[in-house]
């Protein structure tokens, strides 16, 4: 006989509930023995995952904020008994008289006036930060913020005590504007001028100049102009100056580098490629580019050793460094090495001109760097010249160019050109450390480098044999000048004239004579002679 239905259910609902209790018996007995071994919630943890379980959505209690009180640098209380003194004693009496008159002379100094003079370094309030290299104020005082105002006029040559320095700042500021055309319409090349160079050629000034797009842009300042036509006759066209320009590259022309023969001119590119431009056979070589067309390395600049001219050193915005053999083949897949110097784009580099194993990198992780390439260690990518010092800028540096006396020029954005003083190189060992005092910049000039989007980065270029042995670089100014400096930071002249209408922010000095020239956003030339 069948059992009832009621009956079956009953005993099924026994059961389930001896299941549950012995599952969670069980379940007990495990959270135990986890918190015994250290591996389980605490109990604090296993309320809310009961709590949890029930569906509760109950926010949770925020931590209290704990506010951290001010030091308090005043004389504090200390307790007599722990001392050993006696309450009411000659001694506790005078040892609460000696505690009142500190906290009494602490209080009077805080409101007591500073006399003598401050450094603003010294003074800095807490939390704000200062540094005098980088003092913004002097572009206010010197009305640098006015547009196209010269903060380096006249006066300040007539004030100058030192008759040398005098002397030069009277020579170099006695530059003028070339007369044969106005600068706005020597247009040496379509696009962005991004470098600039002279020919060796002492006699009459021939400059290069390379613009965005990768155009070759030559100039020679001997030409003079034709006569000016009648004033009277309105329909008559203005002279034009003679400039040849050829299509070299498919990009931007970073860099220039004359050969010491004087007869090729070698240009480096954004297309990842190195051309010899023959002066006097009127063809242009590629000597150096990828071995494949897909491979892209922008090169950010160009240098040779004067001792080794088939050897060309090269950087790449890509953080590369390269040695290639012009002896070889044109692509690396022989007589080329790289190595990776930096993580991110190297703007610039130079050898150091007597001293071509020493190199000098500047990059976008704010860092200049010196090497040493005659020691390498590593293998592989992991192989690199010898690191000999570092310096880093609040911002990045755009590019380091050495002189002939073993001083290093940078140009940043944080409104400064630092000026790095190694003299003693030439008796550098091989792998010579150089200590973060040694790299620290002997000399730090403020000048406005802000150049935005439009303007080609500003940089300091040395000149290269200076006929009166002082060593001096000029540099774009943002408010359509070309400043010159020398070695120590001292301004000799701030270069300008009527006709020019952009920044001429591509500035580059003749090797030898004492001739400016500079490039504008808008393919035009200005030249000093």
């Amino acid at each position: 006989m069948a059992r009832p239905k009621q009956e079956e259910e009953n005993e099924y609902e026994a059961q389930r509930a001896a299941n549950i209790a012995k599952n969670q018996a069980l379940l007990r007995e495990l959270q135990l023995n986890a918190a015994r071994a250290g591996l389980g919630p605490t109990a604090g943890a296993a309320k809310s995952s009961a709590r949890s379980s029930t569906g509760s959505t109950a926010p949770k209690r925020k931590k209290p904020v704990v506010k951290k009180e001010a030091e308090d640098f005043t004389p504090r209380r200390t307790s007599s008994r722990l001392a050993g003194l006696v309450a009411d004693s000659e001694v506790a009496k005078r040892k609460a008289e000696e505690e009142y008159t500190a906290i009494q002379q602490a209080a009077k100094v805080k409101r007591q006036r500073v006399s003598g003079d401050l450094d603003l370094s010294d003074i800095v309030v807490a939390g704000k930060q200062w540094d005098k290299s980088e003092n913004f104020l002097v572009d206010v005082v010197k009305g640098g913020g006015n547009k196209y105002e010269k903060t380096f006029t006249e006066d300040d040559i007539k004030q100058t005590g030192d008759k040398e320095l005098r002397a030069l700042r009277e020579r170099m500021s006695s530059l003028e504007l070339y007369e044969g055309f106005e600068p706005n319409r020597i247009k040496i090349t379509p696009e962005r001028i991004y470098s600039l160079g002279f020919h060796p050629y002492p006699d009459k000034p021939v400059v290069f100049a390379g613009d965005k797009m990768g155009n070759l842009g030559i100039f020679d300042a001997s030409q003079s102009a034709d006569p000016p036509p009648d004033e009277d006759d309105e329909d008559a066209d203005l002279p034009e100056p003679n400039v040849t320009a050829f299509k070299l590259h498919s990009r931007t022309i970073s860099a220039f580098l004359v050969s010491k023969s004087s007869t090729t001119l070698l240009s480096a590119s954004y297309d990842s490629s190195i051309r010899s431009l023959d002066l006097t056979a009127s063809k242009a070589t590629e000597i150096y580019a990828p071995d494949s067309p897909d491979i892209d390395e922008p090169i950010s600049g160009l240098d040779a050793s004067p001792t080794s001219p088939s050897t060309l050193y090269f950087t790449t915005l890509n953080g590369l460094f390269g040695r290639h053999d012009t002896r070889g083949p044109a692509d690396n897949s022989g007589g080329t090495e790289t190595y990776q110097l930096s993580d991110k784009k190297i703007g610039g580099f130079s050898l150091h001109p007597l001293h071509p194993h020493l190199a000098a990198t500047a990059s976008l992780d704010r860092m200049l760097k010196v090497w040493d390439l005659r020691k390498f260690s590593g293998r592989g990518e992991s192989r690199l010249p010898a690191l000999l010092g570092q310096h880093e800028s609040r911002l990045s540096v755009s590019h380091a160019a050495w002189n002939a006396a073993g001083q290093v020029a940078t140009a940043s954005y944080d409104d400064t050109v630092k000026i790095h003083d190694f003299a003693g190189c030439g008796l550098w060992g091989v792998g010579h450390e150089i200590d973060d005092d040694a790299m620290s910049p002997a000399t730090v000039v403020r000048h406005n480098n802000q150049t935005g989007r439009w303007v080609t980065i500003l940089r300091a270029q040395w000149q290269q044999q200076p006929h009166d042995g002082i060593q001096k670089f000029c540099i774009g100014n943002m408010n359509r000048y070309v400043d010159i400096y020398t070695a120590d930071g001292e301004q000799l002249a701030q270069l300008g004239g009527e006709g020019i209408t952009a920044v001429p922010a591509v500035a580059q000095f003749h090797p030898t004579a004492d001739w400016v020239a500079a490039g504008t956003a808008s393919g035009k030339l200005c030249l000093w002679k």
